[in-house]
């Protein structure tokens, strides 16, 4: 995994892009290598996690604009495998995210709680083959929708049944109070 992951980093460090700019005019300004202001960073940002005001923010962001930056390359390239990576990121990131909303008034206790989901969503968007969200939906989604998925469509269909006619009767209701308040 390090492997990987140090490898991906190298890339972003070498290759012509705007954060090997940016790294390049701060490694001339203080005479300070690249790495070391990369690691100085990632500290900075892990001790913010730990103990900063608005931890759950960054560790959002962290989680949500990378992931949005590569779908959006995933969807503008010709590969394929791409977006089934990206597609299984935001089914567990969305599965996530609503068993926290469940549980955040627990997990909001324990120490180092943003600190840990950060590493968990990073997990799940690492350039490997065994990432979190690869691992979780192959283990956990995947089987538990082909189980249940005629029931799940059932659902589904019923819901947008529901949705259709809330969103129409709603319209209706408008429009008379709209031609109500001219005809006065």
């Amino acid at each position: 995994m390090w492997a990987a992951v140090t490898e991906r980093c190298d890339e972003i460090l070498t290759d012509q892009n705007r954060v090997r700019d940016c790294l390049t005019a701060l490694e001339r300004r203080t005479g300070v290598q690249r790495h070391y202001i990369i690691s100085g960073a990632l500290c900075i940002i892990a001790l913010y996690l730990i103990f900063g005001y608005g931890a759950s923010l960054l560790c959002n962001l962290i989680g949500f604009a990378y992931p949005a930056y590569a779908s959006v390359k995933a969807i503008e390239s010709r590969n394929k495998d791409d977006d089934t990576q990206w597609l299984t990121y935001w089914v567990v990131y969305g599965l996530f995210s609503v068993a926290e909303f469940f549980s955040d008034i627990f997990l909001f206790w324990f120490p180092f709680y943003y600190a840990g989901k950060c590493v968990f969503l990073l997990w799940c968007m690492a350039p490997v083959s065994w990432n979190g969200s690869q691992l979780i939906y192959t283990r956990v989604v995947r089987p538990f929708f082909l189980q249940h998925e005629a029931t799940l469509d059932s659902v589904v269909k019923d819901l947008t049944g529901k949705a259709k006619s809330a969103a129409q009767s709603a319209t209706t209701e408008g429009f008379t109070l709209l031609s109500s308040d001219k005809n006065k």
